[in-house]
């Protein structure tokens, strides 16, 4: 990486790339500054913009923890995927920390030094940790939290003390200080039991509170947290994107990269979409058991319902069974009507927020992979222009078929060799020193396979090499004719070409020789010029 460590004679400004800073570069310093704009912070962004993307699809998966079992009426939670979305969770959160960590180090253009070309960096890290806490270290925090993660044992500890009580004995200030603990700052104490929960037991303490009475609060919340973070998480990828962009030209490299990245985008949003809809099912599924457990009393054949009888790990207890074999969730899980359309109001309203949000990102999709495909058939849809002109040229001048089949063949030769692209334009638009080392590199090695150039030197080869051209020739075509003046060299880049002679029709007399690559012919122009020049 191109570290820098500021000094004391460090100079003030740098030019482009970091070239008048080059001067200041020392080895590993525990004070290091990052240029921006290099190769390697191009390739973090890259990388850290997948390890988003994956950490995007990741937290959607909390929602598929919890399960119903609609025999038994109870709620459980998966937690085998919880330890692996866990896992990869905290995984990727070590690159937003890596990111937060990274920008303390990377230089930044002064705004008032942008009137001409690229600005002067600033180097100075305290001024670089300035800037970055006042604009975005609140949203790299936010994004970087890793709200759901938590410890074990005591999420454990802390759901099998709720459950121990029934419902009467669950004070309204524990209810109220358990429904507040998802937005706390700190932590929360459950009756009285001295039991601290830490930020990072958030989801996972929710998420297992659907089988209490307030289940319909903390999935609410549930949702809440995680989709909160969505929102600096996904303006990171939007920042990620434009920096990309600013510094390469383009998010990928292909078009079809582009088109498949795009795709990748769309099935994000479809995916937080259907787990936002399986949370509210289960949620819904299991209102409707607790209204049930609500509504019923006690009997002589069948005890009071407890909200600890929702939860699946209480399904082994005698009394749990007796209730349940008695309830009138039993009479309603073996007599349910036919499947009908929810009148929830709420279920309602988020379908209808699917159905727009769907059609709004798929003509979005549509238009994105539009652009990048179209980007990909623009050359090949210029060449069957210029094809369809040179077929309706071809029968205005009523060409013969063997002459209209050698044009073609030549126009389709020179697609396949180029595919479209313009070479001398590109050329032609380099700068001379650019130039140069390319048809240095292109043509140094056949100029000097010739026994009169070898002993050049390099000005002199130079400049030879940025007199060639390249030229296309198909099967069978003539190139020079014997007994025409010879103008020119070639060389053979790729292909063959047969040189015969008939020593200007002398009777019986025929010459023949094939050139392959690397040879070259009309070294005779180079003996007439010598001859001319004394």
């Amino acid at each position: 990486l191109p570290f820098f460590h500021p000094g004391a004679s460090a100079p003030t400004s740098s030019l482009p790339g970091g070239a008048a800073g080059a001067a200041g570069r020392r080895p590993w310093t525990p004070r290091r500054i990052l240029d921006p704009g290099d190769d390697a912070e191009l390739w973090w962004y890259r990388l850290f913009l997948v390890t988003c993307l994956v950490g995007l699809f990741v937290d959607p998966l909390y929602f598929y923890l919890l399960h119903t079992d609609g025999l038994a009426a109870c709620v459980s939670m998966d937690m085998g995927i919880g330890v692996l979305v866990t896992a990869v969770r905290t995984f990727a959160d070590h690159f937003y920390l890596a990111h937060m960590i990274l920008k303390f180090r990377i230089a930044f253009v002064a705004p008032s030094s942008r009137i001409f070309g690229r600005g002067e960096l600033v180097r100075d890290p305290d001024q670089i940790a300035i800037r970055y806490l006042k604009n975005d270290f609140i949203i790299d925090l936010a994004a970087m939290l890793p709200i759901p993660q938590l410890c074990f044992k005591n999420f454990h500890v802390c759901i099998m003390h709720l459950h121990c009580y029934p419902r009467s004995h669950l004070s309204d200030a524990t209810l109220v200080s358990f429904r507040t603990l998802p937005i706390g700052t700190a932590a929360s104490l459950i009756n009285n039991t001295g039991i601290i929960v830490s930020l990072q037991m958030i989801i996972w303490f929710v998420i297992p509170a659907v089988s209490t009475s307030s289940a319909n609060h903390t999935n609410s919340t549930l949702s809440m947290i995680v989709l909160i973070q969505y929102i600096p998480r996904m303006y990171l990828i939007i920042s990620l994107n434009s920096k990309i962009v600013k510094a390469s030209g383009v998010v990928t490299r292909t078009a079809w990269a582009g088109a498949a990245y795009n795709l990748l985008l769309y099935t994000l949003a479809s995916h937080v979409l259907g787990a936002l809809r399986y949370l509210l099912s289960v949620e819904r599924q299991y209102s409707c058991w607790m209204e049930v457990c609500n509504n019923e009393g006690s009997s002589a054949d069948s005890p009071s319902c407890v909200m600890g009888f929702l939860d699946c790990k209480s399904r082994e207890n005698p009394m749990r069974q007796t209730w349940h074999n008695h309830s009138a969730i039993q009479k309603q899980l073996v007599h349910a009507p036919g499947r009908r359309n929810s009148t929830y109001k709420g279920e309602t309203v988020f379908c209808i927020l699917i159905c727009i949000m769907g059609l709004v990102f798929f003509s979005h999709l549509i238009g994105n992979m539009q652009t990048y495909l179209q980007s990909m058939m623009v050359r090949l849809e210029e060449w069957r222009v210029k094809r369809r002109d040179i077929e309706e040229w071809m029968r205005h001048r009523q060409l013969p078929p063997e002459l209209q089949e050698r044009v073609r063949r030549f126009f389709q030769y020179k697609w396949l060799a180029t595919r479209g692209v313009d070479e001398e334009s590109i050329l032609h638009s380099l700068p001379p020193d650019l130039r140069r080392e390319i048809q240095r590199h292109l043509c140094l090695a056949l100029v000097r396979r010739v026994p009169f150039f070898s002993q050049m030197d390099e000005q002199l080869l130079d400049a030879i090499c940025e007199r060639l051209v390249s030229s296309l020739s198909t099967k069978d075509a003539y190139i020079v004719r014997e007994g025409d003046p010879v103008s020119e060299m070639l060389f053979i880049i790729r292909g063959e070409l047969e040189s015969s002679t008939t020593d200007g029709g002398r009777t019986n007399f025929f010459s023949s020789i094939t050139l392959r690559p690397g040879d070259f012919c009309g070294e005779e122009l180079l003996t007439w010029a010598l001859m001319v020049s004394k």
